[in-house]
Parts: structure tokens; sequence; C-alpha cells
């Protein structure tokens, strides 16, 4: 050792000690080669460096010089490959010398990767915005003359028929309506509310009393026998037979959707304001949907009352869903900063941000994401009938991926990035589900139902109100109960969805953070052990194989 720091201390104070060594074949291999390489350039170097020195020396000599000479020395050294140092020759036996830790080569730096803002400034989705803004100001505009017409017709009727009916519709028809907003908000409240103390129960109650209750509002409706009111009630009895095939399909998952509700929901006693983004909105909805009202009412007064109503009622389904994914944002907001980072957020600075930065990304998903889901269902009801037809299962395998590619541009999971982010629709929309992808995901997103719990409470909540207009408009003016029922039952179920976007983002937030940091102490082994489920073909999740075994000779 005392040889071989010898060796290096001759080395980096006289480098020509080791040409000499080199000519007297001490030194051999890939050092000699080095080291001739090294005793070419030296002479260069050397005039360069008289000239840099005397350039320091005009202005700092002291200091200068010395610093420059140690990095000069400290270079030759280093000029050699550190993964094959000198190797000294000595009575044919080998020594290497190896560097000391101050000569180590240093590492490359890794460069550092830049923060994902959870401010960020920007506008999302701007187009969707602007044609946001720009359809509220042309329904604005339309509401607002409409009314108008409405209010003509009654106060100068072109005809005393005209009056009759105009008085009929703000006696027999405005009442009931408005009665059946303030009823659907109230249940919609309660009910958000069972559902955030009794999950379990809940998810099972609201799956069957959605199927009772849409039963019983059509048996009720075909009772009054008219014509109208005939095709509603078949209508309502074959939607809940739907309802309850359902119900008994989604039994072998309710288990784990309870259990995924009820950890989901615990981050809601942190925050006692979390509920204000949907008291807002149930606000402001319940004033549009008045002026909406009066407006369907006057559209019977201009002209083409039928396309124009169909106009209204799409622009109400496109607003409604605005202000569901208001709060939607509002609540993913934070209960997502608390999952990833801990953070106590404020509800109300959410709540402002969905409503301008964020806003046109929940317009593009209000446009889209119903229109997906519901494709997607069709598509997957289609991959479950194909049978043993060759022509209807390359059908359903084409639209079934179709679909699923479309998917992945466009979903409901996206709000949870979009919330915490700040990005795009489709950026976030993508990003959650290569999350989900990496952490193969897809079969427990897949099948997870709270949107069906969602649906099926708006829809058991919708037909409650169905059964108490149709009662109180047969004692008034049974012309108007088939009409009353179908706009109760939409207005309601509209007003019940906005309600319950507080457990549905609970729940979406929940299985995004997860997929974003899996190892958060703040989530359990539920979705792990899933997982390992899935991967074993013991949870209802798994791919299910298709037809029936054949044998030889069938």
């Amino acid at each position: 050792m005392i040889f071989l720091q010898t060796v290096q201390h001759l080395y980096t104070s006289n480098f020509k000690f080791f040409a000499w060594l080199m000519k007297m074949g001490v030194i051999e291999g890939a050092a000699a080669e080095q080291v001739r390489e090294q005793n070419a350039k030296e002479e260069d170097e050397q005039g360069t460096m008289d000239f840099e020195e005397e350039k320091v020396m005009m202005t700092d000599h002291n200091h200068t010089n010395n610093d420059h000479n140690k990095e000069f020395q400290a270079s030759k050294f280093q000029t050699l490959n550190p993964t094959n140092p000198l190797r000294i020759a000595i009575n044919n036996a080998t020594r290497v010398a190896s560097l000391s830790p101050q000569q180590q080569p240093l590492s490359t730096p890794s460069i550092p990767q830049q923060p994902v803002t959870l401010n960020s400034r920007r506008y999302t989705n701007k187009i969707s915005l602007f044609i946001f803004l720009l359809h509220m100001l042309i329904a604005i505009a339309m509401v607002a003359f409409l009314v108008f017409k409405g209010v003509e017709g009654l106060i100068r009727p072109s005809s005393d028929s005209k009056r009759r009916k105009q008085t009929r519709l703000v006696k027999y028809f405005l009442p009931q309506v408005e009665a059946a907003s303030v009823l659907s908000i109230v249940l919609a409240l309660t009910w958000q509310t069972a559902i955030r103390k009794w999950p379990k129960f809940m998810i099972h109650f609201t799956l069957w009393c959605s199927f009772f209750m849409s039963l019983s509002a059509g048996i009720l409706i075909l009772c009054f026998q008219k014509p109208p009111t005939d095709g509603v009630g078949v209508s309502l009895v074959a939607f809940s037979i739907g309802n309850g095939l359902y119900a008994c399909w989604v039994q072998n998952r309710i288990k784990f959707c309870s259990k995924i509700l009820t950890l989901s929901l615990q981050p809601v006693s942190k925050f006692h304001d979390l509920n204000q983004p949907t008291f807002y909105m149930l606000g402001a909805a319940l004033f549009w949907m008045s002026l909406w009202t009066l407006a369907v009412i006057g559209a019977l007064n201009f002209c083409f009352p039928p396309l124009v109503i169909i106009a209204l009622v799409l622009s109400l389904a496109w607003v409604s869903e605005v202000m569901r994914n208001v709060v939607n944002i509002s609540v993913s907001r934070v209960v997502a900063l608390y999952y990833l980072r801990g953070m106590q957020s404020s509800t109300r600075f959410g709540f402002l941000r969905a409503l301008t930065r964020n806003l046109g990304s929940a317009c593009l998903g209000s446009l889209f994401v119903p229109a997906i889901e519901a494709a997607r269902v069709v598509a997957r009801f289609l991959n479950l009938l194909e049978g043993e037809d060759e022509f209807l299962f390359c059908c359903a395998r084409c639209c079934l991926r179709v679909m699923e590619s479309i998917f992945r541009y466009g979903n409901g999971w996206a709000y949870v990035q979009i919330a915490a982010y700040g990005k795009g629709f489709v950026a976030a929309s993508q990003d959650t589900w290569s999350h989900f992808k990496r952490l193969e995901m897809e079969p427990i997103v897949d099948s997870d139902i709270t949107t069906s719990i969602c649906f099926h409470s708006g829809v058991s909540i919708a037909s409650i109100c169905v059964i108490v207009v149709s009662a109180w408009t047969s004692q008034l003016y049974q012309n108007f109960i088939a009409t009353l029922s179908l706009l109760t039952f939409f207005i309601s179920y509209l007003l019940t969805r906005i309600a319950m976007a507080l457990p549905h983002a609970c729940v979406s937030c929940y299985y995004v953070c997860y997929a974003e940091n899996p190892d958060n102490r703040l989530f359990d082994t539920t979705i792990k052990d899933c997982l390992d489920m899935v991967k074993s073909g013991r949870h209802v999740a798994a791919p299910t194989p298709r037809g029936l075994p054949r044998f030889a000779g069938d």
C-alpha cells in the first residue's frame, strides 16, 4: 500500500517519471498506451497552461493559480481509463493502483423532473367552454322569449280557447312540476345522507327500490286507461323488469362495491363543507328548471312546438349534466388532494376552479361521457348475446373493441385528474386509464357498480315523484297525467343525479388515487387482494370463458 501511494504521488507530481518506467518495461498494457498518449499531449497542454496562468495572474495570482494547478494535476491522473487503472509489473507480478475517493470520476447528475402543479392557471378545453357558453346565451335568450310568449298568451290571448288552455297549464301543470322538483331535492339529499351512513344497506335497498317503485308507477299509470297513459305505463313496467334483472345479475358484486363505498366515504367526515357545491348546484338547477318549465308552456304558443320542446329537453340535459360534473370536480379536488398530498384543501376554492378553469372539461365530458358509456353498455350486451352465430360474433367483437378504444380517450374517471392537476379531458382520460392498465385494474373498475347505484337512485326517486304527481293530477285534470309523468320523471332524475355526485366522486378518487400511488398509507389491502383474486380467477371481475366446450363428434 505504501508503494502504491508513492507511485500515485509521483504520478501526480511528475508525469515524465512514468514515461521512464514505461521505457524500462515496468508499466505495460493499456496503461502504457495511455501514458504514451498523455506524454504526446503534455507539451501542447503546457503551452496552453502557461498562457492561461499568465492571464489569471493579472487578476488574482495567488488564489486562482493554485486552484488551476490542482485541477490540472488531477485531470492528468483522471485521463487514464477509470475502469482499467494503472497496472504496475514488478518481478512478473501485477499490482493495481486504485484511485482515491477524491479522484473517482463524478457520475452525471440526473435531470430533475418538473413537479406536477396542483394550481394550474390555464383554462382546460377552451373550445368546449366557448361552445357551452354560446349555447347558454342562446338558451337564456330562447327561454326568456318563450316565457314572454307564455305570459303574452295568458294576458292577451288571441282567442278565448287559447286563454282557457293557458289558464289550465298554469293552474294544473306548473304547480305539480314545481312540487315534484322540490320533493326530488329533499328525497335526493336524504338518500345521499343515508348512503353515507349505511352504504351496505343502501346498495341493496336502492337496487330493489328501483325495481318496485318503477313497477308501481307503471301499474298506477296503466290504471287510468287512456292511450297516452297506457304507453307511459307499459314503458315503466318494461323498464322495471330490466331493473329487476340487473339487480339479480349484480348480486355477487355488491359485497366488494359496498366495501369500496364505505372506505371511499371516510374522508367526507373530515370536510364539513364538502356538500356545499351540491347545495349551490341544486339551488341553481331548481331556479333554471322553473324558468325552463315556463318556457315549455310558452313553446305551445310558438311555431313548431314539438321541435322547440325537444331542443329545450336536450339543452336542459346538457346543463344539468354540467352542473353534476361541477360538483364532481369540486369534491374530487378536495378528496384527491387528501389522498395524494395529505392536504385539507378548501372546498370553496375547488368549487371556484370547477366553475372557471375546469369548466371546459366538465362541458366536454358532460357531452360525450354519457353517450360513450351508453354505447359501451350496448356493445357489452351484444357481446353477451353473441352465441354461436358467426356474423353476430364478429359484430359484437368489433363493436366492443371500438368502444373500448374510444373509452380510453373519454371516461368518467378523468374528472379526478382534471380536478387535481388541471389537465384537459382527453389527457386526463388517457393518463387515468394508463394507471389502471399499469396495475391491471381494468377488470375491477369495469365491474364497479357505483355509477349504477347512482342511476338507480335517480330512477327510484323519479318513480316516487311520478306516483305522487300522477295521483295529484288525477284529481285535477287527467289529460295531463301522461305529460306530467314524463316531465316529472325527467326533472327528478336529473336533480337526483346532481345530489348523488358526491358519493360517486369519492369512489372515483379512491380508485384513481390508488392507481397513482398504491403504496399510500391511506389505502388498505382491499384492492390489492381483489387484484390477486382476479389474477387467480377467483373474483367476479375475472374474465368468463365464452361458449360451451365442444367434444369430438359434436
